[in-house]
């Protein structure tokens, strides 16, 4: 018979972000378990709600199968005595795999005979090696884990119920106090237990005692329910797919509810109201067909429709007091100017060991007009950028965003607007934050892109000089984050600028102005330049860019952030070519050959008069035409350039003895070979590439 196991982890309500993630993790270590354990299946079925993690796994073997094998021990010379006697050795390791020395025999391993053993290894039934599901759920991490009673073991949240079920009958383990059963729990207000007669009606006995077990139907429901309540009343909501997903796991069973507000909030920016609907309640927006925000929200209740409407005026009383405190905020916001928050920053700390956030903004200032000269803004962005780096942080100190975090950079938009500055400084305000995730939006206005690099830079520089450095996945202050957010912005707008010596030129000019922080900010340009360059390597990873390639990449001599990803795609876009092994094995050969010698870049004059034959030539006359206007080109062509000296390299190299015992013969070859080799290194240490036939 078919074999069907449910295996059921009935917990206090887990956060409803850590539902899915937790119940993709139980099917992995499943999935692996059995696996390792050599245990066939057809198909794992996943059921969550904030109450329970499940798996329904289908068309289990009877058992594991049967092994035979050879099992190696101890070299005939140790296992028999000059007499043939067996020695202690080989008793002992026959004892150790369940034989006797009548069992052993002997076979030859590259000409040393060895003591084998031949095993039968019975394959242990199915429900006995279900019972090791206990250590697959005990080995689950979770982004928070808790203690409950006097028990050191940490989870989730308590578990109060454990079933598991092969077919009809219990696979018995125990964790803490909860020991496997067949009795399941029904929604915790609408439901009661239920006893599982076998593993097959678990989703159905669930629904009958209000439970949809099944995240995706419960999904569907809450779907289908909104889109005719905003049918019914010819409404239009955004169905945000993570605040779905996040209802989704707050509910077992849902029923969707439509709610109103008073007009008058929708004086507050729309932005004000969708976050204190979204965010602070978990509540769909709803708009006009023309996207026009109106009073009302949409919200989904963990049980049915019994007595709705006093729900609905709960959540509407909940809402209504978040968008009084909102209106209030609002208001007296606009009683100071943008000059008296800006003065309150002198008193706002960025860190405790760096500066104030006043300060910070100062340093800003600094490093964003050299990017705006560097990219080329004209007079009236610069005017702009200035003033946009002179406020930008302003609202940080205003009520609205002391009560409504999320809308920092979003109200200094909206206020700056308000008190007159003009659309690019304000959008400028909002766009610096961004990235606000790995995958973000990126700023699209110059000058917001400027502010961006401008002050997630800062953050580097002075976290990195205060010593505040990511560890591990020790990330506290989203450095990693801050540094993809620059490689993003400028891989988007294609600005060059080479990272080692803008942090130096950066650093003068704040030295320069008075503005600079009392931290050794020059000590750590080298590992602020490697730290960037992990995030150029997990960009290009993000491209389907070969580790090798980024590694060779971000290894050369150039660290300018575009070059380096173009120089990646260029290598990627040529690794499948027909000569492309040939055309890499002949340059790093040059690259190895070429560290014997010690010359600096001063130093690289070659001597046509010392060639002895005519490769020597040939290759001489193709680097300087190569060479030529080369730091200038895009990757690709500078690729191009490089592998266009494929053959006279070969050719080079047959006929040339490049370590000769006349000293001014080898060091001549040398020095053209690190000219050769420098090249290379613009591109990339293509040493690195892992080339295949």
């Amino acid at each position: 018979m078919a074999n069907n196991f449910l295996l059921e982890i009935g917990l206090e309500e887990i956060p409803a972000h850590v539902v899915t993630p937790s119940i993709n993790q139980l099917k992995k270590r499943a999935t692996d378990f059995l696996k390792a354990q050599r245990i066939t299946f057809a198909n794992i079925k996943t059921f969550s709600t904030p109450r329970r993690l499940a798996l329904y796994i289908t068309d289990l073997a009877d058992k594991q199968p049967d092994i035979d094998k050879s099992v190696k021990g101890p070299a005939k010379k140790i296992a028999q005595d000059a007499d043939g006697n067996w020695t202690k050795a080989a008793v002992g390791f026959s004892r150790g795999q369940g034989a006797t020395t009548d069992d052993i025999t002997f076979k030859d391993v590259k000409g040393t005979q060895y003591v084998f053993v031949e095993k039968h290894i019975a394959g242990k039934p199915v429900d006995e090696i279900l019972t090791g599901m206990k250590n697959v759920i005990t080995a689950m991490t979770f982004p928070t884990m808790m203690k409950w009673g006097n028990y050191s073991f940490e989870y989730v949240r308590p578990i109060k119920w454990l079933v598991a079920l092969l077919n009809d009958q219990v696979v018995p383990f125990k964790i803490l106090d909860v020991t496997t059963d067949r009795i399941t729990s029904g929604h915790r207000f609408l439901g009661k237990d239920v006893e599982l007669a076998n593993a097959d009606e678990y989703e159905e006995k669930l629904t009958e005692q209000f439970v949809v077990a099944d995240a995706d139907k419960r999904k569907e429901m809450i779907t289908k329910q909104i889109q005719k309540i905003a049918q019914d009343n010819n409404w239009k909501i955004n169905l945000d797919p993570d605040l779905l997903e996040e209802v989704n796991n707050l509910v077992e069973w849902p029923t969707a509810f439509a709610g109103k507000f008073d007009d008058k909030y929708l004086k507050i920016p729309d932005e004000v109201l969708i976050t204190s609907m979204k965010d602070h309640q978990r509540f769909f927006y709803v708009t006009d067909q023309e996207g026009k925000l109106l009073p009302h929200f949409v919200s989904v209740r963990n049980g049915n429709d019994y007595d709705l409407q006093n729900v609905v005026q709960g959540n509407e009383k909940v809402l209504t007091a978040r968008l009084e405190d909102a209106m209030f905020f609002y208001q007296e916001d606009q009683k100071k100017s943008i000059a008296d928050y800006v003065e309150r920053l002198k008193k706002v700390s960025f860190h405790d060991k760096i500066s104030t956030m006043y300060d910070k903004m100062q340093r800003v200032q600094v490093i964003s007009h050299y990017f705006g000269q560097l990219f080329g803004l004209s007079d009236d962005q610069l005017k702009d950028l200035k003033r946009a780096a002179e406020i930008y942080k302003f609202d940080l100190v205003t009520g609205m965003v002391g009560e409504f975090a999320e809308l920092q950079g979003v109200m200094g938009e909206k206020y700056a607007l308000l008190n007159g500055e003009s659309e690019a400084v304000a959008k400028a305000i909002s766009e610096h934050y961004m990235p606000i995730s790995a995958n973000g939006d990126l700023p699209q206005s110059d000058i917001g892109s400027i502010l961006a690099i401008a002050d997630k830079l800062d953050s580097i520089l002075t976290f990195f000089a205060a010593g505040m450095i990511p560890s591990g996945s020790n990330d506290p202050y989203a450095l990693r984050r801050q540094a993809t957010g620059i490689v993003r912005i400028v891989s988007n707008k294609n600005w060059k600028f080479d990272l080692t010596s803008t942090l130096n030129k950066v650093i003068e000019l704040q030295k320069q102005q008075n503005v600079a922080p009392d931290l050794d900010m020059s000590g750590q340009i080298s590992a602020i330049d490697d730290f960037v360059k992990d995030r150029i390597k997990q960009f290009l990873d993000d491209l389907g860019i070969r580790y090798d390639i980024s590694d060779a990449v971000t290894s050369g001599s150039h660290t300018n952030i575009v070059f380096n990803i173009a120089s990646g795609k260029a290598l990627q876009n040529h690794s499948d070519d027909r000569d492309f092994k040939e055309v890499i094995e002949s340059l790093t050969r040059v690259q190895r050959i070429a560290k014997k010698g010690s010359f600096s870049s001063d130093d690289l004059t070659v001597d046509p008069s010392l060639f002895e034959n005519d490769s020597e030539k040939a290759l001489h006359d193709a680097v300087a035409k190569a060479a030529d206007g080369y730091t200038s080109l895009t990757a690709e062509a500078d690729f191009e350039r490089l592998a266009g000296l494929k053959d006279e390299i070969n050719t080079y190299f047959d006929a040339t003895m490049i370590m000769a015992k006349d000293e001014k013969l080898k060091n001549n070859r040398l020095r053209q070979l690190t000219m050769i080799a420098n090249m290379i290194m613009f591109l990339g240490d293509l040493d690195k590439l892992v080339v295949k036939g």
